[in-house]
């Protein structure tokens, strides 16, 4: 290979890294619509209205896990329990669906809530690694969990209530899902939170320089438990949208969303080590998993093939991004 092709390639691996850290959001979108391509390519005449609309819908409760994650992600943690409280949270909905609608999605959210605060307490004031925290916390979930399902097993199976059904299978004019436009207020919510507020700026700082915020006076102790007991919400939110979608309860709803929470975030250009990244990026990264997940079911790939492919591709992006931030720092 001559040396003017070498210099040809490299020049070309520098601006795709150069895009890749000035719009990384811009090229995930370039990434999402070469995976649509590949599938109207695999199976003529499957893209569609119907088919975007289905997508969405399914993406909807990863999506809005992703967003509690990439909150948590930004201040230099992870949430191993975002799997549990969606599972609790879907649970408690329909087996208290029996004394309203109202009642039972109050407790769903309330779980997120609390959980979110045990989290953030461990976390931010007991110090507790949030990796070790947040995945006792999920244990514990899941074990009262277990219990709670067979103290209120005489009620007979649980149903999920109508309006979590609607809003995780409903959908306006016929087409457009209403998990839709709740994940869409989400992510006006959470995008506009990061980068014009002033908690916003505060996640960065923590994720950041957790030092220098607290020599600057800020309660940052504060802010991580108001980061934490928001991706609790958040999870409870994406346990009910997924309830209400598959229409059915179980004790092991949630568990295929843990990976994917952290996946999504992570192609979505959100650094481990927390400082960089936002939500835009994390949006798209959870509707690429969701069209490689079609994908790969268009193509009838067994399970194996279907881990092999996805853990390849999220460390593939994973590296670039670390390459990017390596020749960039």
């Amino acid at each position: 290979m001559s040396t003017q092709a070498v210099g040809m390639r490299g020049g070309r691996w520098a601006a795709f890294q150069r895009q890749l850290q000035d719009r990384p959001s811009l090229v995930l979108v370039g990434v999402l619509l070469f995976l649509v391509l590949l599938i109207g390519i695999a199976r003529p005449g499957t893209i569609g209205g119907t088919w975007v609309a289905n997508t969405i819908l399914f993406a909807a409760p990863l999506g809005i896990v992703a967003a509690g994650q990439t909150l948590v992600m930004l201040t230099a943690g992870i949430d191993l329990s975002v799997a549990a409280v969606m599972t609790a949270a879907a649970y408690v909905a329909a087996s208290q669906s029996y004394f309203g609608s109202i009642r039972a999605v109050i407790l769903a959210l309330a779980v997120g809530l609390v959980v979110g605060l045990l989290n953030g307490l461990g976390v931010a004031i007991f110090r507790v690694q949030p990796l070790i925290m947040t995945l006792g916390t999920g244990l514990v979930i899941s074990g009262s969990l277990l219990v709670y399902s067979l103290q209120v097993s005489h009620q007979g199976p649980p149903a999920v209530p109508d309006i979590v059904r609607y809003v995780g299978s409903g959908k306006l004019l016929g087409s457009i899902p209403v998990s839709a436009l709740l994940w869409g207020a989400i992510a006006v919510i959470v995008i506009i939170g990061l980068r014009q507020t002033g908690f916003g700026r505060l996640v960065y700082a923590v994720g950041d320089n957790p030092t220098a915020v607290r020599l600057a006076g800020v309660r940052g102790w504060l802010v991580l438990l108001v980061t934490y007991v928001l991706c609790g919400f958040f999870s409870a939110v994406a346990g009910l949208v997924l309830v209400g979608a598959i229409n059915a309860a179980d004790l092991s709803l949630g568990d295929v969303y843990l990976l994917p929470s952290v996946a999504a975030v992570v192609i979505g250009g959100t650094s481990i080590y927390g400082g960089n990244g936002g939500y835009a990026g994390s949006l798209v990264g959870a509707l690429i998993l969701s069209v490689l997940s079609s994908l790969f079911t268009l193509l009838d790939a067994p399970d194996p093939l279907k881990q092999i492919l996805y853990g390849a591709i999220v460390v593939l992006l994973a590296a670039v991004y670390v390459r990017t931030a390596g020749d960039t720092g």
